[in-house]
């Protein structure tokens, strides 16, 4: 009966995994043709190749201690002159490769909308920052979740679209929301041949 037990448990944490990848892999092409069909003009679209990401790996989906701090309304840094407002959420404590790590995530006060009634925005810079990813760093979209046990998904973590079409005015990470860890999960840096 134990055999059974540890088999089906076995066999459902494989399933589960099966499932996560194959829906982050659809995930991804769906991005892809997003990309290519929705962001990038047609000049743009010539040079595409895809997005690159990193293989899926569920050990960058971190559980988080989430801590409410709510921040006073500020201009968040672009890569244009455009304004922006943003407000700090809260802070997320974490641990990538035994590295407590410790990100701000952030309301954009621009989104308005029951849309965007629950979205957050986690900007960061980590140590593949400039090597294997954009030197700018990327963002995860998050959702405002119950309690103080968050979790984060780097596999989803992806570039601003500033890095593929030069239409676009993106945040600039602020410097404190930077982890050490190399964090070789989500999307990563095709630099030109």
């Amino acid at each position: 009966m134990r055999l059974l037990v540890i088999i089906t448990v076995f066999v459902s944490g494989f399933a589960n995994a099966q499932s996560y990848s194959e829906n982050l892999e659809q995930e991804r092409v769906s991005n892809n043709k997003q990309m290519r069909y929705q962001v990038l003009d047609s000049t743009e679209r010539a040079g595409f190749k895809g997005i690159c990401y990193f293989p899926i790996d569920t050990n960058y989906v971190v559980d988080a201690t989430f801590i409410r701090k709510k921040g006073k309304k500020f201009v968040m840094p672009m890569t244009t002159e455009r304004t922006v407002y943003y407000r700090q959420y809260g802070v997320l404590q974490f641990r990538i490769h035994d590295t407590l790590c410790e990100l701000t995530v952030y309301e954009n006060l621009g989104l308005k909308g029951k849309e965007y009634e629950n979205y957050l925005f986690l900007p960061f810079r980590d140590g593949t920052t400039a090597l294997s990813t954009y030197g700018g760093g990327r963002y995860v979209d998050l959702e405002k979740q119950s309690g103080t046990d968050w979790e984060i998904d780097f596999n989803r973590a992806y570039h601003p679209y500033c890095v593929y079409s030069h239409r676009y005015s993106c945040p600039i990470p602020p410097k404190e929301n930077t982890v050490l860890p190399f964090v070789t999960a989500g999307e990563c840096y095709v630099t030109e041949e």
